[in-house]
């Protein structure tokens, strides 16, 4: 059997510098690799100290980044493209999508969301409200709709019965939006480990969007 990999993940630390913090990029590779079953070290960066962990082994860069048998990686989608590959069946299962839709169905959804939040211009407030609920909609319509395997089982299906966007289990589409999505989605997600258990404090995500929030006067 080969030896096993030695895998170190670095993410933002939490305000006070002693647990997870609010980045949604973290999250998404703290899942992946938890979703892959492989052994390896979470270490948290205080970016408000200018940790010198930075600059001896990512100068430039800012978490996540990981490290792989002694080699830096600090481009997350090529991180998360690497994983995939790397680590792929029988050892480890497949996270890709069976169907080409489920990737697209909520891709947009940080984004809307993002620009809702922070517009400072109170006449811009209703178009992106709109286009972040229509995502939001999009995302519940994908998820009530059949896919082909749940109609081949039940040609007479309506609606659909899965837990997530490409079936009962957790794919790389769900890592993509299970941080802002609906309470149905969200319900099912919060009792798997692997998202409960990789989340921020509650309060870390509200100070993070409290930086950058903006509060406008109608």
């Amino acid at each position: 059997m080969a030896e096993a990999a030695k895998i170190e993940l670095f993410v933002k630390a939490s305000d006070d510098g002693e647990s997870v913090g609010n980045c949604p990029f973290c999250q998404r590779l703290f899942m992946i690799l938890w979703l892959k079953g492989v052994n390896f070290t979470l270490t948290t960066v205080d970016m408000k100290r200018a940790p010198e962990v930075l600059k001896d082994l990512a100068p430039g860069s800012q978490p996540p980044f990981l490290i792989y048998n002694g080699e830096v990686r600090t481009d997350t989608n090529k991180i998360e493209e690497f994983l995939e590959e790397t680590l792929a069946p029988p050892q480890y299962p497949k996270l890709c999508c069976r169907y080409k839709e489920s990737n697209t169905a909520g891709d947009d959804i940080f984004h809307k969301f993002s620009a809702y939040i922070k517009n400072p211009n109170p006449g811009l407030n209703d178009m992106l409200e709109k286009k972040f609920l229509k995502s939001l909609m999009k995302l519940d319509q994908y998820l009530l709709t059949p896919l082909p395997h749940e109609l081949d089982q039940n040609p007479d299906s309506s609606q659909s019965t899965r837990h997530y966007l490409d079936g009962n289990a957790l794919s790389l589409a769900d890592l993509n939006c299970i941080l802002y999505c609906l309470t149905k989605y969200l319900d099912k997600a919060y009792k798997e480990d692997v998202f409960h258990l990789t989340c921020p404090k509650d309060k870390e995500i509200l100070l993070a969007y409290h930086s950058v929030a903006k509060y406008l006067n109608k």
